[in-house]
């Protein structure tokens, strides 16, 4: 049996109520028998991004019922977005310990979001425990980074999250999947890094060290797209993010995002969105107020109430 608690608006992201707005938030959650943190969280609509999850003490359990499964020391959990949460310490176990980041992916790393065994959304991989350590330093890592109050720490956060994400496809040992040219990838990250400034794609190019044609045959072989296409897709990402998370004016957004005219932004936006940037940020409020009104979390009853 367990206790109901009703959300709150939290600062602590190991804490009921705490909104995960930003591109990445990472942590180490040290859950023991009848500790603070001993609660289940159940959220039934999942979150807007991924959650990769290493446990490294303990068990946890997800889900409950017919679909209820532990996860031990050196499993590796990856939820997909919108997939309905519950999980705690695992009643077997008087702890679980287990290292965690969120995240809003790049849009080339599509390939690299799924685990070959999955259960209702979760995927899952076990390391060996010769690997335990690399990835439990990884993690380490992208937490340590992100909090370092560098100049760049976001960036080269998601960069070691990256890193993570190719480690964990290249050890399923069913996966099957490609990994992309390293001069796509690092094309990608050169048009991230600079969003908001009209890269010409002979700027790219040089970057990566091929030629221009070279480059514009083997990024629509790899993206199904060609870069400019694939640049106003991440423009639009980023812009839909800032609308959601922060309370910029929208011009001073579509800047950020590399349109300068704040109209011919609308325009983009509305195109490929279907609403204006102003309705999307008001629904995107309603959206988010209305699922967190359903999140609840859960502490185990203690045997003497």
């Amino acid at each position: 049996m367990y206790h109901r608690l009703a959300p709150v608006t939290q600062s602590n992201p190991l804490l009921p109520g705490y909104q995960f707005g930003a591109w990445l938030v990472a942590g180490l959650t040290p859950i023991n028998a009848d500790g603070p943190l001993d609660f289940f969280v159940d959220r039934p609509h999942g979150m807007k991004g991924y959650i990769l999850n290493l446990t490294v003490k303990g068990r946890g359990r997800i889900f409950d019922g017919d679909a209820a499964f532990d996860c031990e020391e050196g499993d590796l959990l990856l939820f997909q977005p919108k997939t309905p949460h519950y999980y705690g310490r695992s009643p077997d176990s008087n702890a679980w310990h287990h290292r965690w980041v969120y995240f809003r992916p790049r849009a080339y790393w599509s390939d690299w979001l799924s685990f070959q065994d999955e259960v209702q959304g979760v995927g899952r991989l076990h390391l060996p425990e010769a690997l335990r350590g690399e990835f439990d330093r990884l993690f380490a890592s992208i937490e340590n980074t992100h909090n370092s109050g560098r100049r760049f720490a976001e960036e080269l956060a998601m960069n070691l999250l990256e890193r993570l994400l190719l480690r964990a496809v290249e050890e399923d040992p069913r996966s099957h999947q490609q990994v992309r040219d390293s001069r796509v990838i690092e094309a990608c990250q050169y048009v991230t890094s600079n969003l908001a400034a009209e890269v010409k794609i002979e700027e790219v190019a040089k970057h990566v060290c091929l030629s221009p044609s070279r480059l514009a045959h083997l990024f629509r072989e790899q993206m199904g797209v060609n870069l400019l296409r694939w640049r106003e897709d991440q423009r639009v990402i980023r812009a839909r993010l800032l609308l959601q998370t922060t309370q910029e004016p929208i011009a001073s957004i579509g800047r950020e995002v590399g349109y300068d005219d704040q109209l011919y932004f609308s325009r983009v936006f509305r195109k490929r969105v279907g609403v204006s940037p102003s309705d999307f940020r008001r629904r995107s409020l309603d959206a988010h107020d209305a699922l967190v009104a359903q999140e609840t979390w859960y502490v185990p009853r203690r045997a003497n109430e």
